[in-house]
């Protein structure tokens, strides 16, 4: 087993699961089982240790190697610590087969986090350490419920050159990922007797138009804006909830919907279009966003030096986008050009048979280690 294999099993056996997703104090929450054992395991190999308060019992973890002389650049590996919760304990016990490491966190995002240490520690221990480059491994927290650890390093002021944020990309360099827009509508009728409809104003059908427009007209419109690397962006109604019972004519009736947004789309804008079209076919509905914090697109600039470098350096020609979210957006945002990188597929995220590929694993550690010390 190679010391990349080693890691993530133990990893695995740490259950870090986002709290959010789970009832108060339970055993599998919280992320402080990966910084305690990370902690040890770069201290160990001679990195400077550092840990940030994200929330109370819950911190980004950093680990620096420093250059061997003065600092002129900064990376950041950024990788996050926590996972969706188990379907069942065998999640926690690693499993190897068929070339496949199994287990809760082996794709989404652990697999990325021993690549990322890994490589750190071996460039520790190489004679070709960068001599103006400083590296730092960040282990973010809540990446999968608010991005409160990438929150807290952008409201911190925190510099860096480039961030490489860890996640199944299938070793693919992706410097575009759309944004994510939860929103509420609600309509509102009059409630009367079932016998008597006409002598109320039914709201869940006033819904169901909206909810027909939504996934025809608008999806359409949607598809005619064309992103480079994103394509289109898309609407999604999730849930729908209205009425008491079926003798009452419904007052009221909700749905949440899920839009995923293109680079130079903004919420305002997203919610006055939205506002628009129904007005234009004569339906009302109040309209809400359901996150507290903003999920924007990202668009890094592959024209960068560092990103230039790091596309020739794994031999990729183009970069790729994403449809799904990252912290390389909140970091970007706060001001450090992000990219995103990293060993697995997303398809295997969150599945009940989480797996990652070991050839991934140990390719992606190898491409990492390859373009650090390629590093001034």
């Amino acid at each position: 087993m190679t010391r990349t294999q080693k890691l993530l099993s133990e990893l695995i056996a740490l259950p870090s699961v986002n709290p959010a997703l789970l009832s108060a104090n339970h055993p599998r929450a919280g992320e402080k089982r990966m910084v305690d054992f990370l902690t040890a395991t770069a201290a160990k190999a001679g990195l400077e240790v550092e840990l940030r308060q994200v929330f109370p019992e819950r911190a980004n973890l950093l680990a620096r190697l420093l250059p061997s002389g003065s600092v002129r650049q900064r990376i950041l590996l950024a990788p996050h610590l926590d996972t969706v919760d188990i379907a069942n304990e065998e999640q926690l016990i690693p499993q190897v087969k068929n070339g496949r490491l199994y287990g809760r966190g082996a794709c989404d995002t652990k697999g990325c986090v021993a690549a990322m240490m890994t490589a750190l520690i071996e460039l520790a221990h190489s004679k070709q350490r960068p001599n103006e480059t400083e590296i730092i491994f960040v282990g973010l927290a809540d990446e999968e419920a608010g991005q409160g650890g990438s929150h807290a390093m952008a409201a911190s002021g925190f510099k860096a050159d480039l961030a490489i944020v860890g996640e199944p990309t299938c070793l693919k360099v992706v410097t575009a990922h759309k944004g994510n827009l939860w929103l509420k509508l609600e309509t509102h009728g009059k409630a009367a007797h079932g016998s008597k409809p006409d002598l109320g104003k039914n709201a869940v059908h006033e819904m169901a138009r909206i909810v027909d427009l939504l996934e025809t007209k608008y999806a359409a419109q949607l598809r005619r804006r064309r992103h480079r690397l994103l394509h289109h962006g898309t609407v999604n109604v999730g849930t729908i909830q209205g009425g008491v019972q079926a003798n009452i004519v419904p007052d009221h009736c909700f749905i949440t919907l899920d839009r995923r947004t293109l680079p130079g789309e903004t919420d305002a804008g997203v919610r006055h279009e939205i506002q628009s079209l129904l007005r234009q076919h004569g339906l009302n509905a109040t309209l809400a966003n359901t996150k507290a914090a903003l999920c924007l697109p990202l668009e890094t600039s592959r024209k960068l030096p560092l990103v230039r470098q790091f596309l020739e350096s794994v031999g990729q020609k183009k970069p790729q986008g994403v449809d799904y979210f990252t912290d390389a957006s909140v970091l970007a945002h706060g001001g450090i050009p992000s990219i995103v990188f990293g060993p697995g597929d997303i398809a295997q995220a969150h599945t009940v048979d989480e797996w990652i590929s070991l050839q991934s694993l140990e390719r992606g550690k190898d491409m990492l280690v390859k373009y650090l010390k390629s590093l001034p």
